[in-house]
């Protein structure tokens, strides 16, 4: 009975230090990370994060009420949970708000079409405006232009090229004949070639070639932005200051450029409503857990907070901004006395230039002088498969001694890349790079990313991925946590650049950039 009660014994110490707990094949019995991904996993608060944020506050456009309402909301949420938050402003953004956009096909028959206005555009008068189609002509050159611009007068102008199917290319891929296959793609890069041409014998970009036919009096800019996935188009913004500038989905542009091309005189009502609000606080939102042993060296946790509003701007980027937040509960609930002061950025105008994130590092110095890590996550909902070293020569030394203490079912997904390059621009790890500090970009798997939802009518909640996420903040918490415990602070040892192939000379490390303070056109009356 003795041998058997020492056998018993051994097995269950056995299963305690080898049997995954909770699910998970943690290499560490350190009971922080531990209830990290207990909690992640069974008490997790991303769903109702991104209802608020996503179905309730809705996008986030800089300079609009929702992102201000947006940086509240995150202060009062941080508040709640005993986390030290504030909105910190850092410049202004020209003031914008939208309201709906209905439009109609009227003639030859009745439709409604699907639409969106851009990003700053002027709506239409009350009641909405009726007008005609008329397509960008193919015409021999500038002048040839100029001749033809009064022309739209009260006409809505359609300025992207057509589409010759909108089945996606892997669709024909699957599905057609190789001959059909090819002769498509080939039929597209020729219609793309032949409109490029034409913009530019406009004399003209395409945005200032619409600011040259408002002039001329036209009723209202057409576009199609198609990102080549189903029915998806992207949102970006317009510098039209008096008409309105729509995007129509690509089925609808297509359905109204083959009425006007072929002499069906297509007729469209456009109710577009929106106003402009003059200068609006353009800002960041900063929440910290203050360090106990180290309080002037710091750990980051980073993710832009606006977005485009062509949808709910969930994967790009809510979807990193409720990781952060939700990394955040599970730091102060499971740690909240670190060594070193943890620090989160939700950063503002992101996408205009990466401006909140370049604003804190110029306006903080002393945080970047003493930044142990920056961890930024951006790009979509799937879990994290790639980590760059970002050029830092002992970056990957610790960023594989951290991950070596992660669960292997969140790491075994993940590439990293050693040293790697630093990164100039693209998200706001950038930033923290460019001033020398080390700051690391979690890659997502794609999920159809940028065919689908970035930038686009369709980057909504539904389209979360929330296993992942739970995978992603155990990852985010974890090197937190691991970075934060480190006794070693990361030195900042650059690799050498290499050769510019063309020039023969070396390449330099990214330079810092200054954000844009104050963004956008003046503010219209």
């Amino acid at each position: 009975m003795k041998h058997r009660s020492i056998f018993m014994v051994i097995c269950f110490l056995f299963t305690v230090s080898v049997i995954p707990a909770f699910g998970q094949t943690l290499p560490s019995d350190d009971p922080v990370l531990r209830n990290f991904w207990s909690e992640a996993m069974d008490s997790s608060r991303l769903e109702s994060l991104a209802h608020e944020l996503l179905d309730v506050i809705g996008p986030r456009l800089v300079g609009t009420p929702q992102m201000q309402k947006a940086h509240n909301w995150a202060v009062a949420t941080y508040k709640r949970w005993g986390i030290e938050a504030k909105n910190e402003e850092y410049g202004k953004w020209r003031g914008w708000e939208r309201g709906i956009t209905h439009v109609d096909l009227l003639e030859p028959r009745v439709r409604t079409l699907e639409g969106t206005m851009l990003a700053w555009s002027p709506g239409t008068k009350k009641g909405g405006v009726t007008a005609g189609v008329v397509i960008l002509p193919d015409l021999a050159d500038s002048a040839a232009y100029q001749r033809w611009f009064p022309s739209v007068k009260g006409k809505f102008v359609l300025v992207s090229q057509p589409q010759a199917s909108g089945r996606p290319e892997k669709n024909w891929e699957e599905f057609g004949v190789k001959a059909s296959a090819d002769s498509m793609k080939s039929l597209r890069q020729q219609i793309s070639s032949e409109w490029n041409e034409r913009i530019r014998k406009t004399g003209y970009r395409a945005d200032t070639l619409r600011l040259a036919l408002e002039k001329a009096g036209a009723a209202g800019i057409l576009t199609c932005t198609w990102t080549g996935g189903w029915g998806v188009t992207r949102i970006f913004g317009t510098i039209t200051e008096k008409i309105p500038t729509l995007d129509l989905s690509m089925e609808d542009y297509n359905l109204v450029f083959r009425l006007a091309e072929r002499g069906n005189n297509p007729v469209i009502r456009v109710v577009a409503e929106s106003r402009f609000l003059g200068p609006m606080p353009a800002m960041n939102t900063i929440g910290m857990i203050k360090g106990t042993e180290k309080p002037d060296e710091y750990v980051f946790l980073s993710a832009h907070f606006d977005s485009w509003d062509g949808a709910s701007g969930a994967t790009d980027n809510g979807t990193g901004s409720i990781l952060m937040m939700e990394t955040m509960r599970l730091l102060k609930k499971y740690y909240p006395n670190p060594k070193r002061t943890i620090v989160v950025g939700h950063w503002g105008s992101e996408e205009q230039g990466l401006n909140g994130s370049r604003a804190f590092v110029k306006d903080h110095p002393e945080i970047v002088e003493k930044l142990q890590a920056a961890f930024n996550q951006d790009n979509g909902t799937g879990r994290v498969v790639n980590l760059s070293a970002q050029g830092f020569l002992r970056g990957g030394e610790f960023l594989s001694r951290w991950l070596s203490s992660v669960p292997t079912e969140v790491t075994e997904h993940i590439k990293l890349s050693v040293p790697g390059m630093p990164s100039g621009g693209g998200s706001d790890h950038a930033s923290f790079v460019t001033a020398g500090a080390p700051g690391f970009g979690l890659g997502s798997l794609n999920w159809d990313y940028f065919s689908y939802t970035w930038h686009t009518t369709r980057d909504t909640y539904d389209k979360l991925v929330f296993d992942d996420l739970k995978n992603n903040v155990i990852l985010a918490a974890s090197l937190a946590y691991l970075a934060s415990e480190d006794p070693e602070f990361v030195p900042r040892d650059r690799r050498v650049m290499p050769v510019n192939s063309p020039t023969g000379q070396p390449t330099e490390w990214p330079p810092l950039r200054e954000p844009q303070r104050a963004g956008g056109l003046p503010p219209r009356p």
